[in-house]
């Protein structure tokens, strides 16, 4: 979004940039929006029955987000106006809507509440499975259902995901929608769909004791758990029943009993993820174990608590089923030359991969770059920090070398997965991608060619509007961190450095919250930025401070504007709990 306290005018503004102002206009005049601190306004693009609300708007003190929608002859559109809540001020300001337009509901309100006879009688009946779907307790879009058993030298693998590609036909309002959102999106707190409730919570969501239609991708796999043979189809299936993760991890631990009906299912599903997490670590697959900031909220959503979510097994069962699913539907479009869209991750740059070295080097660790870089050659690093101290910084670090995954209708390979097939298939209620994978492996032959046309531009597409989502859910994390916070200004707390500037150090709390000590607050010497030890080190007295180092911080500002915490550096350093702190 556009710095709406600097001074610019519809020279340096473009299409799609959203800006924060106030209604002028009206009766005989052109309705227009005056940006804020600045002496631009935008001509509005009214719609049939806006003056109403426009006239509403004018009253000099509501604020309103415009986007632009053309430079040429320059006017925007009103999109919401800045509530009370600051989550729908930042996802505003993104440019992103959170409620559907009248057309889309429209649209959704007329789609069927449960699959038709006709339908579910083409299809392959799966409604005999056992079928379980494994979510957070407050999923309400369920995408994917499993099924496994044991067989006959090996196991069966049954992903099921729904089948929104029905329900969402191809240039239809809906389909437009999906396509201008892209995907879903989870800032804290709420969720932002891709799709009307009718769809996402509803007709598409995999509930339990229900008839649904879905998309199946069933396989074979050997003792050690390679896929032998697989089949993907359209079918129907009755969901047995609705779990959580902690209920399985909990079953899995031995702590409860209450499963005892998915108990077969649920132990074949462990020994696979077990087998297929073997072949994965075997051909060098990086796995970044770093936990998820998790933010508590209470009433008018203010900040409970802070905490670190670390993956439980019933995660990592459900991951491994669906990165099998993807694997195999990647490699069967690609072999069999059926356009789709891929995930693609390609290799870091040698640029990149030179400054992880240098952070290495403090820890003796080294990643070859003499010859092609490979996903195993960053594996065995992490496998060698492992529990030590550096482990967080070391593997952060590493996460930041790689280059970003995309959406491509090119098979490119994943680097971190060390896969040289990959798509997204199992998230169709959620993201774009995945619905036009079923879509083109539903497509008859006539239709390929012009569903492949558009291929490249939904990737585009699609890539963005994901990157807009990671923004959106970051932004809101960093706001409500620094809320959270601003109830311990001036405590004490100890911290470890997780990044060197030249004009300071980046401070990591034990609850994940970060922020910054100012070089000019460390007095006493002057301090030089050395690059490639990831260092300020002082002039005269030679003391340095490193990435990694331990240091004791006291909290002096904590801005919500800036989304921002600043830290100064205290003496000393404990070994106080800080989250026992923090739930005091």
């Amino acid at each position: 979004m556009k710095d709406d306290k600097k001074h610019f005018d519809a020279e340096n503004i473009s299409v799609g940039d959203v800006l924060i102002g106030r209604v002028h206009g009206g009766k005989k005049k052109k309705f227009r929006v005056k940006i804020l601190n600045t002496n631009l306004t935008i001509p509005i693009q009214r719609k049939f029955g806006d003056n109403k609300q426009l006239l509403m708007w004018r009253d000099g003190k509501t604020d309103v987000v415009v986007k632009i929608l053309s430079t040429k002859n320059l006017y925007g559109e009103i999109i919401g106006t800045l509530d009370s809540s600051k989550i729908s001020e930042i996802i505003l300001r993104h440019g992103v809507i959170e409620k559907f337009s009248d057309k889309v509901k429209q649209a959704a309100a007329k789609i069927e509440t449960a699959p038709s006879e006709e339908e579910m009688a083409r299809r392959i009946d799966r409604r005999n499975l056992k079928i379980v779907t494994i979510d957070g307790e407050d999923a309400k879009d369920l995408d994917d259902g499993v099924f496994a058993e044991k067989i006959d030298g090996g196991y069966f693998l049954g992903v099921y995901i729904a089948d929104v590609s029905h329900y969402v036909q191809k240039n239809t309002v809906l389909d437009k929608e999906a396509f201008e959102r892209g995907t879903s999106i989870y800032p804290i707190g709420r969720v932002v769909p891709m799709l009307p409730v009718e769809l996402s919570n509803g007709i598409c969501s995999l509930n339990p004791g229900v008839n649904r239609l879905a998309m199946a991708c069933e396989m074979n796999l050997d003792s050690s758990g390679k896929v032998t043979n697989y089949k993907i189809f359209p079918t129907v299936i009755k969901v047995f029943r609705r779990l959580s993760y902690t209920q399985v991890n909990k079953f899995l631990d031995g702590e409860i009993s209450e499963l005892a009906d998915c108990a077969e299912n649920l132990n074949t599903l462990h020994a696979i993820y077990k087998l297929r997490k073997k072949i994965r670590d075997e051909r060098g697959a990086i796995d970044f174990e770093l936990p998820e900031i998790e933010i508590v909220l209470g009433k008018k959503e203010t900040p409970l608590k802070i905490y670190k979510k670390f993956r439980g097994v019933a995660e990592c069962i459900i991951e491994e089923c669906m990165l099998a699913a993807n694997e195999t539907v990647a490699e069967h479009t690609f072999k069999n030359q059926i356009p789709s869209l891929y995930r693609v991750h390609e290799n870091p740059t040698s640029e990149k991969v030179e400054i992880f070295n240098r952070l290495l080097n403090r820890f003796s660790l080294h990643i070859p770059t003499s010859r092609e870089i490979t996903p195993a050659q960053f594996q065995k690093v992490l496998e060698k920090v492992k529990n030590l101290p550096a482990e967080k910084i070391i593997s952060t670090f590493a996460l930041r070398t790689m280059q970003q995954a995309r959406y491509s209708p090119k098979n490119l390979g994943h680097f971190g997965l060390a896969a040289q097939f990959y798509t997204h298939f199992t998230s169709p209620i959620r993201r774009y991608p995945d619905l036009i994978v079923h879509r083109m492996l539903k497509a008859k032959p006539d239709e390929i060619p012009r569903l492949a046309r558009r291929l490249e531009e939904i990737a585009l597409q699609s890539s963005e509007r994901e990157r807009r989502a990671v923004e959106i859910e970051r932004d809101v994390l960093d706001y409500k961190s620094v809320e959270f916070m601003k109830n311990f200004m001036w405590q004490k707390f100890d911290a470890v450095i997780s990044g060197v500037t030249e004009f300071g150090f980046f401070v990591e709390l034990e609850n994940g919250v970060e922020g910054l000590v100012h070089v000019s607050t460390l007095g006493g010497d002057y301090y030089n930025y050395i690059e490639d030890e990831f260092a300020l080190i002082g002039r005269r007295t030679g003391k340095s401070f490193t990435i990694g180092d331990p240091v004791r911080v006291r909290l002096v500002r904590a801005s919500r504007s800036k989304r921002q915490l600043d830290f100064e550096l205290v003496e000393g350093v404990t070994a106080e709990n800080l989250l026992a702190a923090f739930e005091d």
